[in-house]
């Protein structure tokens, strides 16, 4: 019975967020991101026997916005959605346009981020340089334009899958203050996200203290255990240092499960739970 009430919840929701308007995806330089490999071509986009999206070849990082529709009462939240792919690919359906998607139909400014990848044959990136650039320039964005989105430039978050995660990770755990002396007046900006959800995050061996935002981490009991093991550590070192931490781990599911209708169980309302988690935490308001 739980699974059909859970699979008729998440057909309401896809059905909801196919409302949503054909979404604008803007560069994020769009001169030409910096260190970006010369004459790398267009993104590669492939179709899975599934159905399922998966893009490569990026070197024009950029977001795609959703914004909920109508105009906002007063400044909303704001999530920058991370897909993964092992650094070599996005699975941009169930880890990134389906989350964002929804996120735009609870009142949230979602944006789907496509980043560079470090692990494609023929890069000459690095995790920790370009694909890191990219999410702190896709922060510092949203906050620059804060205004025109009507986001809160205090509440700009990011979420991110598997590698996504991991890369969510980074930012959260780097410095990102911004350069005053920068021409480009987005480079000014503060690039640490004032919350993270690192979902099945790919493992890393990350710097945890009070400066540390609030996160809500979440995989599967079943998924490798490293990932189990990460998430488990750092939700350790979260409340160590005193920052407010949430961690769901579902029995029985594996690895890159997002947001799918294939999903069964109480997996199926894992969305949810982040959302609500949002709104204990007032960075959203009540229903």
């Amino acid at each position: 019975m739980f699974a059909a009430l859970a699979a008729g919840w998440l057909c309401a929701s896809v059905a909801a967020a196919a409302a949503v308007e054909d979404p604008q995806k803007l560069p994020l330089w769009p001169k030409g991101a910096p260190g970006a490999m010369a004459n790398g071509g267009e993104e590669k986009v492939r179709v899975t026997d599934q159905g399922d999206h998966v893009v490569s070849n990026v070197h024009s990082p950029s977001i795609t916005l959703y914004l909920p529709p109508g105009r906002a009462s007063a400044p909303r939240a704001a999530v920058i959605v991370v897909p993964g792919g092992g650094y070599r690919e996005l699975w941009t359906d169930h880890e990134g346009h389906a989350i964002a998607k929804y996120l735009s139909g609870q009142g949230i400014a979602a944006f789907v981020l496509f980043y560079r990848l470090p692990g494609q044959e023929g890069s000459t990136y690095q995790r920790e340089v370009e694909p890191l650039a990219d999410i702190q320039r896709a922060v510092r964005t949203v906050r620059a334009r804060a205004a025109e989105w009507s986001v809160d430039p205090a509440k700009v978050g990011v979420l991110g899958f598997s590698a996504g995660g991991h890369l969510v990770l980074q930012v959260a755990t780097k410095p990102g203050a911004g350069d005053a002396a920068a021409k480009d007046a987005i480079d000014r900006l503060d690039a640490r996200p004032d919350f993270a959800a690192p979902i099945y995050p790919g493992t890393g061996d990350w710097k945890i203290d009070a400066r540390t935002p609030p996160m809500f981490l979440l995989c599967g009991g079943d998924d490798r255990p490293p990932v189990v093991e990460g998430v488990t550590k750092i939700y350790l070192a979260l409340r160590a240092a005193q920052v407010p931490a949430e961690l769901h781990l579902y029995d029985g599911v594996g690895h890159g499960f997002g947001l799918r209708a294939t999903n069964t169980g109480p997996v199926t309302a894992w969305l949810d739970q982040f959302v609500d988690w949002l709104r204990v935490r007032k960075v959203i308001g009540e229903k």
